[in-house]
């Protein structure tokens, strides 16, 4: 039997090296070449493993145990096997090669669960690619509105539906929103994902259980439409500048955020795309228009609503005081999700028998497993200490760390299982 430590640095290296896009990064596209290749990857290792696999209607990857058959309700271990352009290896990937080092290690043990357990290596979790995030899970789950579908590509005239249409999943069925799983049909959803922000290495804490995920509400492009003019024959009293009136509304949000933090409110506000016009930037023009975006994400829907009110006021206020406008593309909104109580508490009882510390920490970055809870599904996280970040090539987490997530993942499973029916 292959060693578990030394299978998953054989599978986090091998899938790496079929996406890389960079020395050290990787880039594996929804429903592109590099997330493709990336499942066929796994495709090979579930085969050398004696797992049994196969595609679903929407192309998402499950990956079971052979002879394995159950009338009950599966337990699902998943992921997103995409990256975002030049990102890092353990993003999404770590948890699929955990639910795969999970079934190896019940088959090596020879163990079997009351709920069968499930890999599921979901396509589509970022929106760096269509502008909407969960895509994979969404459609899994019926509630991927067919809108989402008109979006288009980053970089290129292709629409969601036609990407979709172009790997094999059944447009018409997405279309229609049939699910492919009802909620009844779930027992609970796992998923072990790195932490893409600095706490867990600040407080030395290998691994942590997630409390919650932080909802948003977005928008991938907001114009602000002023007058273009010349830089020395327009006086300020008469400019519809609209550099300075996106910068204008930025700074006032930034303090409204501020406030919002020192009266305890959880809130974070990121604009991460802001452009003018390439074709008529000059240091002597006067920007007419700016192109940007616009997110907010908390762990609390009213939050959420309230500070984008506070936005589209502010907006309304700016173009009244210097004359431009703004206008929005479709708000895109995902609620904040919880974690399950039962499981949460399964992970912290069964990292105290082995001796463990488990800490609790919310999710400031979104998940496949909101989709699962917000639609009424038990869904629990561990999340792996991770250095430098993500969405980024240098991501660096430690395979002694993430082999101490696996293993209390599947304690956990094990304690959860023997808890059920």
């Amino acid at each position: 039997m292959l060693n578990q430590k030394k299978l998953a640095l054989e599978i986090f290296e091998e899938v790496r090296n079929q996406t890389k896009d960079s020395v050290i990064g990787v880039t594996r596209e929804s429903f592109g070449v590099g997330e493709e290749q990336a499942l066929k990857t796994l495709e090979m290792y579930a085969k050398k493993l004696n797992l049994e696999f196969d595609r679903d209607d929407y192309q998402n990857l499950w990956i079971w145990r052979k002879d394995e058959v159950s009338d009950l309700p599966p337990i699902i271990i998943g992921s997103h096997i995409d990256s975002v352009p030049q990102g890092g290896n353990y993003d999404g990937l770590a948890g699929i090669v955990a639910g795969i080092l999970i079934l190896h290690s019940l088959d090596k043990r020879n163990l079997k669960t009351k709920n069968p357990i499930k890999v599921l290596a979901l396509r589509g979790e970022e929106s760096a690619w269509y502008g909407k995030a969960y895509i994979g899970s969404s459609a899994l789950l019926g509630v991927l509105a067919e809108i989402d579908l008109e979006n288009k590509h980053r970089s290129e005239d292709k629409s969601l539906g036609q990407a979709l249409k172009q790997v094999g999943a059944n447009i018409d069925a997405i279309r229609a929103k049939k699910p492919l799983l009802l909620p009844s049909e779930i027992k609970a959803y796992l998923e072990l994902h790195i932490e893409q922000g600095p706490v867990m290495v600040a407080r030395n804490w290998p691994v942590a259980v997630v409390t919650g995920i932080r909802g948003n509400m977005r928008h991938n492009k907001i114009q602000c439409i002023g007058e273009t003019g010349h830089s020395g024959a327009v006086p300020r009293w008469l400019r519809k500048d609209a550099l300075l009136a996106v910068t204008e509304l930025l700074t006032r949000l930034d303090e409204h955020w501020r406030v919002l933090l020192q009266m305890g409110m959880d809130l974070v506000m990121t604009v991460g795309v802001c452009s003018t016009p390439t074709q008529s930037h000059a240091v002597s023009v006067i920007p007419g228009q700016v192109d940007f975006s616009f997110e907010v994400r908390s762990q609390d829907n009213e939050t959420l609503s309230q500070f984008y009110n506070l936005m589209r006021q502010e907006c309304e206020a700016i173009e009244k005081s210097r004359g431009v406008q703004f206008q929005f593309d479709r708000k895109i909104v995902t609620g904040a999700a919880q974690m399950d109580d039962k499981l949460i508490g399964v992970l912290v009882d069964t990292a105290q028998k082995d001796s463990l510390l488990l800490e609790k920490i919310p999710s400031g970055a979104g998940h496949d497993a909101t989709i699962f809870s917000n639609n009424g599904i038990p869904s629990g996280m561990i999340f792996i200490r991770n250095n430098n970040g993500s969405h980024n090539p240098q991501e660096e987490m430690d395979i002694e760390d993430f082999m101490i997530g696996t293993n209390l993942m599947l304690d956990g499973i094990l304690e959860y299982s023997n808890q059920l029916n």
